[in-house]
């Protein structure tokens, strides 16, 4: 069986991360997948493209409205199944694929507000011509259907699976992070939606010895160093975009704050968990699904500066949260339930 995964690459995120890992998995379980890359010029592919393990075809990708992708598509798409991931890759992928007269599997990575936008009676029409649409958490499932009207019988949650921290591709380089500071660890891209600018506000009511690194980068950087310097933190905000070694910073740090407003799925907080790490996240979208509240985590409010600071000081006294976050993870969110659940639902299509 040949499934061809499409996905519009700028940089590496969770959706990008998640085909790193389903990809591989999905050949272990002897599906043929190939990574169909839309390229946008304007962003670096290459570290996502050195970490794939599957077999690729890269087309450029520069612009928003492209008939001549479609053309391009048309063309490539020789699979049994097309598995188109996020908006580019839905529309342009998806009509290629109904183009050529292939099965279709669309997955739904987040529960962002445009979807609810004039682009919703897009995404209905587009799941008209899905076989199934794969949602990757059960708030994410809901909001799909209760909000943005695709059909209920069409959609299957299947959770994001990992086994473990990231894996590194490099060395990180030399920080400016004192030796023996309380780390608190973000690991976003830097835009509303993350609310890293809500970890800021927060890390000015925690003692001078808290510092707060951010792995990520994003259109928000300029916006969040200027806060940073207005509450006189400049000194103990460490944005230090991507790096090479996520699991080493998160061997480094106290716990892992998640400030979003909105989520997906909530990858980091996976890894953090992953790294027996606790974590302070807040209730919202998906990531009730992976933090049980006082077990295994802490919930608190969106954007809710004082929140955040009582969750880290009541997380800082219950050091039990990450091995229970650490047994939670191994036993509700592996790669191997993933990729079963996967292979199982294009076995279904296809008989």
């Amino acid at each position: 069986m040949r499934v061809m995964h499409v996905h519009r690459i700028r940089g590496i995120g969770g959706s990008e991360r998640h085909l790193l890992t389903l990809l591989p998995a999905l050949a272990e379980r002897g599906v043929e997948p190939i990574f169909v890359g839309l390229d946008d010029p304007a962003w670096s592919p290459t570290d996502f493209y050195d970490a794939l393990l599957v077999p690729a075809v890269r087309i450029m990708s520069p612009r928003d409205f492209d008939p001549l992708l479609l053309v391009r598509l048309a063309r490539t798409l020789r699979a049994d199944i097309v598995h188109t991931h996020l908006v580019h890759a839905d529309v342009y992928g998806g009509l290629a694929a109904r183009l050529r007269g292939t099965r279709l599997v669309s997955t739904k990575h987040n529960d962002d507000p445009f979807r609810v936008g004039p682009f919703r009676f897009v995404e209905r029409g587009l799941s008209h011509l899905a076989d199934r649409v794969v949602t990757i958490t059960d708030a994410l499932h809901r909001f799909t259907v209760e909000r943005v009207g695709v059909p209920a019988d069409k959609v299957e949650t299947i959770h994001y699976g990992l086994d473990g921290v990231p894996e590194p591709w490099g060395v990180n380089p030399r920080d400016d992070v004192p030796d023996g500071a309380r780390v608190l660890l973000a690991v976003a891209r830097l835009t509303g939606q993350k609310g890293i600018d809500v970890a800021i506000r927060a890390l000015a009511e925690l003692p001078d010895d808290t510092v707060l690194v951010v792995l990520g980068e994003g259109p928000e950087r300029a916006a969040l160093l200027r806060l940073a310097q207005e509450l006189g933190l400049a000194q103990r905000v460490f944005l230090l975009g991507r790096v090479p070694d996520v699991g080493a910073w998160l061997g480094r740090a106290t716990l892992l704050v998640h400030p979003a407003r909105w989520e997906g799925f909530g990858l980091a907080v996976l890894e953090a968990m992953l790294a027996g790490l606790p974590v302070v996240a807040t209730n919202v979208s998906a990531l009730p699904e992976l933090v049980v509240d006082g077990e295994t985590g802490l919930l608190v409010p969106p954007d809710d500066p004082r929140a955040i600071v009582s969750g880290v000081e009541r997380a800082l006294a219950q050091p039990e949260l990450g091995p229970a976050g650490l047994a939670r993870a191994r036993a509700e969110f592996s790669v191997a339930q993933m990729a079963d659940r996967t292979a199982a639902l294009y076995e279904a299509i296809l008989s």
